[in-house]
């Protein structure tokens, strides 16, 4: 089997009484995308600032590609490999499509923001930001103000940003959240082709999405993992579909 480049072992947070990471083991392996579901409250978003730095596990390890990185920072993280879209948009709405992906390149090479005005005159920063944009579908908004955009494609602008880490792993905090039918259809070809750069941990409600991408799923309930599988195995679990899919058994 091929070894995890992510692996999640043993994570536990608590917040007072609540747990909101119980014991949680998972991995990541090269070349897939494996989707982490669960309802409301379920602690996804919280597993995903351990795995990111954002967070501290009280116990547990985080692995990637071998080494133990529970200690290390949210930038150092990142500077390793591990490229994050968020939930909630993290873009600069009053620099242009273009200056938000340069930002990204220049965290890449761990350049300060007070340089930001000289390195939009760096022709490989702009190329590296202008090649993400291309991968995405935004070329041609390079100059367009990012409050501009529609939702879908500061979503996509998101994904542009994380490209230009050069990232080994993505960390996908609902990626999909607020796009309509067509929105999320465009993201999810998208994602499909990224799965060929770097595997994909994707946090997702949007079952359609999921279900087209995943190899493998996890299921995240209260806490902890109920079950992990492929597609099919999922959706056959009769547990899951009680705990989450909202199914209930035949009589």
């Amino acid at each position: 089997m091929t070894e995890p480049i992510l692996d999640i072992r043993g994570v536990t947070k608590r917040f007072g009484a609540l747990a909101a990471s119980d014991d949680i083991s998972l991995d990541l392996r090269p070349g897939e995308i494996h989707a982490l579901i669960g309802p409301n409250g379920a602690g996804k978003s919280t597993l995903i600032q351990q795995i990111a730095g954002g967070l501290a596990p009280d116990s547990g390890r985080v692995l990637f590609d071998g080494r133990d990185v529970t200690a290390l920072s949210t930038a150092a993280r990142a500077q390793l490999g591990m490229g994050r879209t968020f939930q909630i948009s993290a873009l600069a709405m009053d620099y242009t499509v273009l200056q938000n992906a340069v930002l990204g390149a220049l965290g890449a090479r761990g350049g300060v923001f007070r340089f930001f005005r000289p390195v939009m005159r760096d022709a490989a920063l702009l190329a590296r930001a202008r090649a993400a944009l291309d991968e995405v579908g935004l070329a041609e908004f390079e100059a367009m103000r990012t409050s501009e955009l529609s939702h879908g494609q500061r979503r996509q602008l998101e994904v542009a940003v994380a490209l230009t880490l050069a990232p080994r792993i993505f960390l996908m905090d609902e990626p999909m959240a607020g796009l309509g039918s067509e929105g999320s259809q465009r993201l999810t070809g998208i994602l499909d082709r990224l799965r060929r750069r770097a595997p994909i941990l994707l946090v997702e409600h949007d079952m359609d999405a999921v279900f087209a991408l995943a190899d493998r799923i996890s299921v995240l309930v209260y806490g902890q993992i109920i079950a992990t599988g492929s597609v099919a195995e999922i959706r056959s679990d009769a547990e899951v579909r009680r705990a989450y899919l909202g199914e209930e058994d035949e009589a």
